[in-house]
């Protein structure tokens, strides 16, 4: 409790103190008490909320954690089933292949996939991997190969945890490794892929990393490319730190929209709640 205090609830007070404020600037803005913080109310929220470069944002992210999340959760699943099945062959070394990437840090990763992707570097040829039209896939990539090893890390996890007469059972009456997944396995992964999909969906809105680490090697990423860009232009490139905390506490209010609405949606096929 003392943790999450210092280090979760006193930040987001504060960013929210911040937010209901301004600065308000006397005379030319020269010498002290020149300029004083007063209290705005809610006009950064609104300014915020009306901001077209913010809301230009969020479809950019949004068709890149459309990309992120089916090929990411997808490939975890299947790598997950394959790793479970009855006769895995050299299953310790390709357990750790897959996850190994996650453990690469997140600027790390990008700036080596931003190497590769350059023309003159890449050893795949000269094709435009961060043009304007293929650098969020490109983005995407470094993601996917980023995220798969952890998500599939849980559900594997989750399918050495089913008791092993399950699938002894299912052989019995017939049923081969495609059908023992089809019908168990996938069934009874619901709620760990549920669990894998609201981290996936809080992970992607916050997309900061790959952008921004990329945007050097580009020109086809802009300083606003996703919402937390924005917030760091905004904070430590304007100076504007009230604009900043108005604009992080309706991306967190989004956030917490987005991944609360998805689990009411689906908490009553994948948890048997009404």
């Amino acid at each position: 409790m003392v943790l999450f205090t210092l280090f979760m609830a006193l930040p987001i007070g504060y960013t929210g103190y911040l937010s209901l404020r301004r600065t308000k600037v006397s005379g030319l803005g020269l010498g002290r008490g020149a300029r004083t913080e007063v209290f705005a109310g809610l006009g950064k929220y609104a300014a915020a909320v009306g901001d077209g470069e913010l809301w230009a944002g969020w479809l950019r992210v949004l068709g890149y954690g459309a990309l992120v999340l089916a090929l990411m959760l997808g490939l975890a699943l299947v790598f997950a089933l394959m790793l479970d099945a009855a006769h895995v062959r050299l299953a310790r070394l390709t357990r750790i292949s897959i996850y190994l990437p996650y453990a690469v840090p997140g600027v790390a990763a990008t700036l080596m996939w931003g190497f590769l992707y350059l023309p003159g570097l890449s050893p795949f040829g000269d094709h435009a991997f961060l043009g304007a039209g293929v650098v969020t896939f490109s983005m995407a990539n470094v993601a996917v190969w980023g995220g798969t090893g952890f998500n599939m890390l849980v559900l594997y996890t989750n399918l050495r945890a089913v008791p092993r007469e399950y699938y002894e059972a299912a052989r019995i009456d017939g049923a081969g490794e495609l059908g023992i997944a089809l019908r168990i396995k996938i069934p009874i992964l619901v709620p760990a892929i549920i669990l894998t999909t609201v981290f996936s969906v809080v992970a992607t809105i916050q997309v900061f990393t790959e952008p921004t680490t990329l945007r050097p090697l580009t020109n086809t990423i802009s300083s606003t490319w996703s919402p937390l860009m924005k917030v760091y232009r905004d904070a430590f490139v304007t100076g504007d730190l009230h604009s900043a905390a108005a604009t992080s506490m309706v991306i967190a209010g989004i956030s917490v929209v987005v991944s609360f609405g998805f689990l009411r949606i689906v908490k009553n096929h994948a948890f048997g709640e009404g």
